[in-house]
């Protein structure tokens, strides 16, 4: 059974390649979502997937890419969005 997360990632996670890294995990996994910068300094993500698969994006999540320093990812669950059927990156 699918679930979604709204994912609120904390830290010095803007400039450093962190959505586009971000992406490329998801996909990796198969999970289906988006991710964007918010004008906060924080990255937004909803990922949407099997359970297990998103523990796994959220434990690869709080390493980040080498430019990363995540300090905190604040998970909220969510109904899960039947319109996406892939992973985008948002402006």
């Amino acid at each position: 059974m699918n679930k979604a997360m709204k994912l609120l990632i904390q830290g010095k996670v803007q400039g450093v390649g962190y959505r586009r890294w971000f992406a490329k995990q998801a996909l990796e996994l198969a999970l289906k979502g988006y991710v964007q910068n918010l004008q906060t300094g924080e990255v937004e993500a909803m990922v949407v997937g099997d359970e297990q698969v998103i523990q796994e994006l959220l434990k690869r999540s709080l390493v980040g890419p080498s430019r990363a320093e995540v300090s905190r990812i604040i998970q909220t669950q969510v109904q899960p969005d039947p319109n996406l059927n892939d992973f985008k990156i948002l402006c």
